[in-house]
C-alpha cells in the first residue's frame, strides 16, 4: 500500500476507527435505480424520522450533487471523503460516473468512494477507474448460491431477469470477479455483511476467510434491519454481533463504528447532519425503486 493510501486511509471515517472523530464523509444521492432485489431492503419511502441505509430526502442530479458539495465543503472543512451509496445501487446509473467527474474537477484531493452491490463491478471497472475512486465498498453476504438465493430475490443483467440459484451465482460470481479486479489495481476494498440470524450467520466466518484470500483491506459486519421480506426475522442482539465479529477478527480486519448511514448523510459518523439541517415534509416521500423493473 502506497503512503498516499495509508494517509487516504487515517482520514477515512469508515476505515479509520480514529478518523471517524476528525473527519467526515459526505454521500451524494444520484443513484436511484437498482438492478437486485434483497429481502432486507426498502427505498420506497423516507420518514422524517428515518436513519438507515438506502432512504434519502431527495434524488440529485449530478450538478445538484456539485452544488451541494460544495456548499456543504464550505461549511464543514473536515469532510474529507465523497461517496455514492444509493440510494439504489451506484453502478447502474450512469449519474455516478458524471457526478465523480465533476467532483473530480472541482475538488481534486477528496477522496471518492462508492458502495455497491457489485453485479456490474466487472462491467464498470474501468469507469471507476478513469472516475479516480480509490476506496470502494462492496455488499457481499454470502458466497454459497444457497444461502444468497435466500437473501436476494431477483437479479436484472444484461436485459433479463434472473431468479433463485440462478440470479446468486450471477451475483457471486461478479461480485468475486470485481473485489478481485479492485484488490490488484491498488484499490482498497470494504466489504459490508449484513448478519441474518437463521440464513446466514453461521457462514459469515467462512466469508472472511474468502475476502482474506483476496486481499480485502476492512469487513463490516452490520445488523440486519427487519424490514420488506425479512420483517419477521429478529435482528441480532450486540453481542451476537460481536462474537461473528471477533470470529472473523483474524481474517480480516473488522470496522466496529459502523452507523449504518443514509444515503444522503454527511458530517462525521454518528452525528448525521442531513438529519439535522435539512428540511423535510412530514408526509412520506415515494423514491425510484429500479428502472429496470421497466424492462423487464
Amino acid at each position: 500500500m502506497s503512503d498516499d493510501m495509508k494517509r487516504k486511509i487515517s482520514e477515512h471515517p469508515c476505515y479509520s476507527p480514529e478518523a471517524q472523530h476528525k473527519f467526515g464523509r459526505l454521500h451524494l444521492a444520484v443513484a436511484p435505480s437498482c438492478n437486485i432485489q434483497c429481502n432486507y431492503c426498502d427505498r420506497k419511502f423516507d420518514c422524517v424520522n428515518e436513519s438507515r441505509p438506502g432512504v434519502t430526502s431527495e434524488v440529485l442530479s449530478p450538478q445538484e450533487a456539485l452544488e451541494r458539495t460544495t456548499r456543504i465543503l464550505e461549511q464543514n472543512p473536515y469532510i474529507s471523503v465523497i461517496g455514492i451509496a444509493g440510494p439504489g445501487d451506484p453502478l447502474d446509473n450512469d449519474e455516478t460516473f458524471e457526478t465523480f467527474r465533476l467532483i473530480r474537477e472541482k475538488f481534486p484531493e477528496i477522496t471518492l468512494c462508492i458502495s455497491t452491490n457489485g453485479l456490474l463491478l466487472p462491467d464498470r471497472f474501468d469507469e471507476l477507474l478513469e472516475s479516480n475512486v480509490e476506496t470502494l465498498t462492496v455488499t457481499m453476504n454470502a458466497f454459497d448460491p444457497e444461502i444468497q438465493k435466500e437473501i436476494i430475490s431477483m437479479v436484472y443483467y444484461g436485459g433479463k431477469k434472473y431468479e433463485g440459484r440462478e440470479a446468486a451465482e450471477l451475483l457471486i460470481q461478479k461480485q468475486l470477479e470485481g473485489i478481485e479486479k479492485a484488490v490488484e489495481a491498488g484499490m482498497t476494498v470494504k466489504i459490508n455483511t449484513v448478519l441474518i440470524p437463521g440464513i446466514n450467520d453461521k457462514h459469515i466466518v467462512d466469508l472472511a476467510k474468502k475476502m482474506n484470500e483476496l486481499g480485502v483491506y476492512i469487513m463490516n459486519v452490520m445488523p440486519l434491519i427487519n424490514q420488506a421480506a425479512f420483517a419477521d426475522i429478529v435482528p441480532p442482539t450486540d453481542q451476537e454481533r460481536k462474537v461473528i465479529q471477533d470470529a472473523c477478527a483474524p481474517y480480516v480486519k473488522q470496522m466496529r463504528h459502523c452507523r449504518q448511514c443514509r444515503s444522503d448523510a454527511y458530517g462525521l459518523i454518528g452525528k448525521d447532519l442531513s438529519v439535522e439541517k435539512q428540511p423535510r415534509k412530514k408526509e412520506f416521500k415515494p423514491i425510484t425503486i429500479s428502472k429496470n423493473d421497466e424492462k423487464n
